[in-house]
């Protein structure tokens, strides 16, 4: 399966942000945050996604954007097999909540537990 994590995969729709804040649920594994919610949309992809990385805790921008490149390359990584989990259509934002910066493996590790609890959490509805 393709790897790339492609503009048509990208959460940009601003309605369909507001929404996923109303209406979304999380999962949580300190200090990577999902939020997620059934949403349909018209692309032809089973899930869009985004990252955000909060701007009290990292007051630099080239702090927060290094933290948002490795939230983006560990779904990238990872997100293969929770695609072919999915039935319907998702949308999901990935927030950092921490305050420390962190490495790739560190955040891969969290990527890896947020993605298993929502994939556990999807099958049990």
């Amino acid at each position: 399966m393709n790897q790339s994590f492609q503009n048509i995969e990208k959460l940009k729709s601003k309605k369909l942000i507001d929404e996923l804040f109303r209406n979304g649920q999380s999962v949580n594994a300190f200090p990577v945050k999902m939020i997620y919610a059934k949403i349909p949309f018209e692309d032809a992809v089973k899930l869009k996604a985004g990252v955000s990385v909060s701007k009290r805790n990292f007051k630099k921008a080239v702090d927060r954007n290094r933290i948002k490149r490795l939230l983006r390359e560990s779904y990238r990584l990872h997100k293969a097999s929770l695609i072919e989990k999915l039935d319907t259509q998702y949308v999901c934002m990935f927030l950092y909540l921490g305050k420390e910066e962190p490495n790739f493996e560190f955040v891969e590790s969290k990527m890896k537990k947020v993605l298993l609890k929502f994939t556990e959490r999807e099958e049990l509805s």
